[in-house]
C-alpha cells in the first residue's frame, strides 16, 4: 500500500462497519462521518445531545434520517452508552467526538461492558509521505511516555496488528534511537537490542524486528549504505518504534505540518478500534482515520 487512496479503497471492499461516536455535536467530526458514510464504509450511530447534534447535521446540510441518534446529555453517561453498543455488538467500533480524552478512555477501559483486554493501548499513525515510496506507521507518539522495554513490545505488537489489517503480512520494525549502535548509556538502544532478540526468539511473531536505527538509515537507503549498515529493512521500514513520546509527537507533527503528509491514526489493544483524533487534525485525517479503523475492525 502506497497512499491512504489505497486504503480507503480497501476499506470500502469489506463489509460495512457501525462507528459509534460518543458525544457527537462536533461539526469537523460529524463531516468526516458523513463522508465516511457516503463511500459506504460505515453506518453510524451517534450518541449525545440529540438538539445540538441535530442542529449540528442541520447547518452541515447532512440529512439526519441517515443515522441512528441516542440521546444522553451526560458525557459520562454519552461515552459509557457509546462503550457498551461497541462492546456488545460485532462489527462496532468507537470514535471519540466532543468529549476529553480521559473521560472516553475511562468508559472504554471499564471492567463491566468496557474495551479492555488486559494488554497496553498505544496510539498508531499511518502516514503517507511525499518522500517515502510507501504506506510508514509510527508508534507510540500520544499516549506512552516513557515506555520500559516490555511495554514497547505491547506497542510493536499493537502497530503489527495494525499493519496486517491493512495488508502488510510480515512489517519490518525498525527501533529508533539517536545512534544506529548499541551504547551502554543509551536506553534506547539497549531496548532495542532487547526487541530484536525476542523476535529472533520466536516472542515477537509475525514481523522482522532490526535496529537500532537513526531515523535517518531507518527510512532512506543511501543513508544506511553510506553507514555501513547491512539490515535486511534499512531504508525500508514499514514501522517506526519510537523511543519515548516525544519523539513520536515530533515526527508524526512534523510530517503533517511541514511535509505535507496525510494520515489516519487509531488506538490499538482494546477489543474494538478506537478513533481518537486530536482537534489540530484536519476533516480528512478524520475521515482516513475512520477507514483505517474499518480495517481493523475487520481484521480477524
Amino acid at each position: 500500500m502506497k497512499t491512504m487512496d489505497d486504503l480507503v479503497a480497501k476499506a470500502k471492499t469489506q463489509s460495512k462497519k457501525t462507528l459509534v461516536v460518543a458525544m457527537a455535536d462536533d461539526p469537523h467530526v460529524l463531516e468526516a462521518v458523513e463522508t465516511a458514510r457516503k463511500e459506504g464504509i460505515i453506518d453510524a450511530v451517534l450518541v449525545g445531545d440529540k438538539i445540538s447534534i441535530s442542529e449540528n447535521l442541520s447547518d452541515l446540510n447532512i440529512d439526519e434520517n441517515h443515522y441512528t441518534i441516542e440521546h444522553e446529555t451526560s458525557a459520562d453517561r454519552a461515552c459509557a452508552k457509546a462503550v457498551r453498543l461497541v462492546s456488545k455488538n460485532p462489527g462496532h467500533f468507537l470514535m471519540k467526538g466532543h468529549v476529553d480524552t480521559s473521560v472516553i478512555l475511562k468508559a472504554a477501559l471499564a471492567k463491566e461492558d468496557g474495551l479492555r483486554t488486559g494488554k497496553r493501548l498505544s496510539h498508531v499513525s499511518v502516514m503517507e509521505i511525499p518522500a517515502y515510496h510507501k504506506l510508514l506507521l509510527m508508534s507510540d507518539g500520544a499516549m506512552n511516555i516513557k515506555p520500559n522495554v516490555d511495554e514497547k513490545q505491547e506497542i510493536v505488537e499493537n502497530a503489527v496488528k495494525i499493519a496486517h489489517a491493512i495488508g502488510i503480512d510480515k512489517p519490518a520494525v525498525g527501533c529508533i534511537a539517536a545512534v544506529e549502535k548499541v551504547n551502554p548509556k543509551m536506553q534506547a538502544t539497549l531496548d532495542a537490542q532487547e526487541l530484536i532478540d525476542r523476535n529472533r526468539r520466536g516472542v515477537i511473531k509475525s514481523a522482522v524486528v532490526d535496529g537500532p536505527f537513526a531515523l535517518d538509515n531507518a527510512i532512506d537507503k543511501e543513508a544506511a549504505e553510506h553507514k555501513g549498515i547491512t539490515s535486511p529493512i534499512a531504508g525500508d521500514v514499514d514501522i517506526l518504534l519510537m523511543p519515548q513520546i516525544e519523539s513520536g509527537n515530533v515526527f508524526y507533527k512534523g510530517m503533517m505540518f511541514l511535509a505535507n503528509a496525510k494520515s489516519a491514526s487509531v488506538i490499538a489493544g482494546a477489543k474494538k478500534p478506537i478513533v481518537l483524533t486530536s482537534r489540530a487534525d484536519s476533516n480528512i485525517s478524520k475521515f482516513y482515520s475512520i477507514a483505517l479503523s474499518a480495517l481493523v475492525a475487520d481484521a480477524k
